[in-house]
């Protein structure tokens, strides 16, 4: 049992300085422990189930003599309510070294993310533009938050700021923010429901982004003047225009141009394989070949020290403004030749991926083939998930047809009104 003594005075404490243990009484076992090197500080000599511990209550003088006495109360207090005041301790000490270890910013969980998912991202600006827009958006306002103390009112207050003015900026922030805590989830840095998630969520604070975004189109040609643009065309020289040419004529992505090469090219069949790492929806593509796209492959050198088909002059990958370049040229000469210049509907100057368009247009508004014929050829998603899964195949041989009398079409060079394939040839 603790040992009874006199109970002293603050004033007759502070005066110790004899090296040992010195019983300052008022609590049974309160004990001033005087080290070699003259530090004091305050235990409890108690027994805990039966043996005997010493309880740290804190250093003299920060804890006074009364702060002492309370501390020591109280954990004698715990003991006969049957909790082991030294267990206790430990415990919350490893708690609190747990959530030290395991407390992420966001900034440095978005890093981490970044990291982690950058070599599994089809284009290599993707890691950039992550960064750019968080850097630019998210991390002014929750960038140095821990990741469990963000909620559903920081996100709105990042997205209500530019969801009207840059609808689809903010929609690409909201899902970059969403996919950084959900990864911050699964690697236990945080609990709960995901205060960016959209659906049953954001969806009730915020409109929906076709609702306040208004969609804008490429500036697509009119159908009837692409006999006249590809022959002005052909007289302009350069990879470019070569490139440009082959996309209007495949109705292909103009970055799916840029990054062929050689070897996804059969010339015997006619059938350029576009792998699916470069492709949107991430599938392999099978592109029929016309006469015409095949003329402009047997047109062009294969140069030394590239399988690409259309290198630039360091044998890299066309830049993504080069067939947007040649446009522009073009545009400018027709204008200083007394034209209208190449533009839409609207006045504005047409674009590459616009000609994705116009092959739209005129096969939807001349031709008979059918629709999902016409949407393969162009490496779309059938919308109708139904219709989708029972639509195995690539209809390789009709869209043979489809690009045939598309690049038929194209070599008139007058504006023209099409004749209607008839149902039979597109079957």
């Amino acid at each position: 049992m603790a040992r009874e003594t006199k109970e002293m005075s603050a004033l007759e404490v502070g005066r110790i300085s004899a090296v040992g243990y010195h019983f300052v009484g008022g609590v049974s076992g309160l004990v001033l422990q005087v080290s070699k090197s003259g530090t004091k500080s305050w235990l409890l000599r108690v027994l805990v189930g039966g043996k005997r511990r010493e309880i740290g209550l804190g250093g003299f003088p920060d804890v006074t003599l009364a702060g002492a006495r309370d501390a020591a109360r109280a954990t004698k207090a715990k003991i006969k309510a049957g909790i082991d005041p030294v267990a206790e301790r430990l415990a919350a000490r490893s708690a609190l070294a747990a959530a030290v270890a395991s407390s992420l910013t966001f900034k440095q969980a978005a890093e981490k993310y970044i990291e982690a998912n950058e070599a599994g991202w089809k284009n290599p600006k993707h890691a950039a533009q992550w960064t750019s827009t968080l850097e630019t958006y998210a991390y002014p306002t929750i960038g140095n938050l821990q990741l469990s103390h963000i909620d559903t009112s920081h996100v709105v207050g990042i997205l209500e700021a530019i969801w009207n003015t840059k609808t689809e900026t903010a929609s690409r922030l909201r899902g970059r923010i969403e996919s950084v805590l959900d990864w911050a989830k699964v690697r236990g840095y945080r609990k709960g429901e995901n205060p960016a998630r959209w659906k049953g969520h954001l969806d009730h604070i915020l409109p929906a982004r076709n609702k306040v975004q208004k969609v804008r189109h490429h500036a697509a040609l009119d159908y009837r003047d692409i006999g006249a643009f590809l022959a002005a065309l052909k007289a302009v020289d350069g990879m470019g225009a070569r490139a440009l040419e082959f996309a209007i004529l495949c109705a292909s992505r103009s970055n799916e141009v840029r990054g062929a090469t050689w070897g996804e090219i059969d010339q015997k069949s006619g059938v350029w394989v576009i792998p699916a790492e470069r492709m949107k929806a991430e599938r392999e593509h099978r592109v029929p070949l016309s006469p015409a796209s095949l003329a402009v492959l047997e047109s062009l050198p294969r140069m030394a020290g590239t399988d690409l088909i259309f290198p630039n002059a360091k044998n890299d990958v066309l830049s993504d403004m080069t067939l947007t370049a040649v446009i522009r040229r073009m545009n400018e000469a027709s204008t200083k030749d007394g034209g209208d210049g190449w533009n839409d509907s609207a006045g504005k100057v047409i674009t590459a991926h616009g000609f994705r368009s116009t092959f739209r247009d005129w096969a939807g508004e001349t031709t008979a083939y059918p629709r999902e014929v016409i949407e393969h050829a162009l490496a779309h998603q059938l919308k109708d998930k139904a219709e989708a899964a029972y639509q195995r195949g690539d209809l390789l041989d009709k869209r043979r047809r489809l690009m045939a009398d598309w690049a038929k079409y194209c070599s008139t060079p007058s504006k023209q009104v099409a004749t209607v394939t008839g149902i039979r040839g597109a079957a």
